[in-house]
């Protein structure tokens, strides 16, 4: 089994600060860390390989060179290898430029290993921005179904069946690799 976790370092939100003219974050001085999000995504693809056994688990961000350090956190937990994307032209991306970049990096990275990935995770949303559609666009762009809002991911040969959160309660889904979860 082929899996990829898609993964951004963020400020640490529990220490930022709003600049009062430009209402935007004040990012100097502040620790970056990996999404939270993100790790939940990275421990359900843990969580998946220790389930079927044998997998190989692939971190994927894009951002600046500093970045590189949530990919280290990514393979000391178990990741088997990790990609920075990584331009000063993707400074400042919306979430269209950003899931343009990934799904490209991801189709080059099927590419070079010979092989499509069969889950493809994503955290729900990155705490730094909170619109939770890099996911979704990613899939649309690779034509994966996806099912997002995961809470629990169960996996049996090609069929996936994930237990996913509303609001007032759970839905049971089936898909079929590959596919997108966040």
């Amino acid at each position: 089994m082929n899996i990829l976790v898609c993964v951004k370092q963020v400020p640490d939100t529990t220490i930022i600060k709003i600049d009062p003219v430009k209402h935007t974050l004040i990012r100097e001085g502040v620790p970056s860390i990996l999404n939270t999000f993100d790790a939940y995504a990275l421990e359900t693809a843990l969580r998946v390989r220790q389930s079927v056994g044998d997998a190989r688990i692939t971190a994927l961000c894009m951002g600046p060179e500093q970045a590189k350090e949530v990919l280290k956190e990514c393979i000391s937990v178990g990741a088997d290898a990790a990609y920075l994307v990584s331009d000063r032209a993707f400074g400042g991306s919306d979430t269209l430029a950003t899931s343009r970049t990934l799904a490209a990096a991801i189709e080059v990275l099927e590419e070079r290993q010979g092989a499509k990935f069969d889950l493809v995770f994503c955290g729900k949303q990155a705490i730094d921005g909170d619109t939770a559609q890099v996911g979704p666009q990613i899939a649309e762009k690779l034509h994966l179904p996806q099912v997002t809002y995961a809470a629990d991911i169960q996996k049996d040969g090609n069929t996936v069946t994930v237990k996913r959160m509303l609001e007032d309660g759970y839905m049971t889904i089936k898909v079929q690799t590959p596919c997108l979860i966040t």
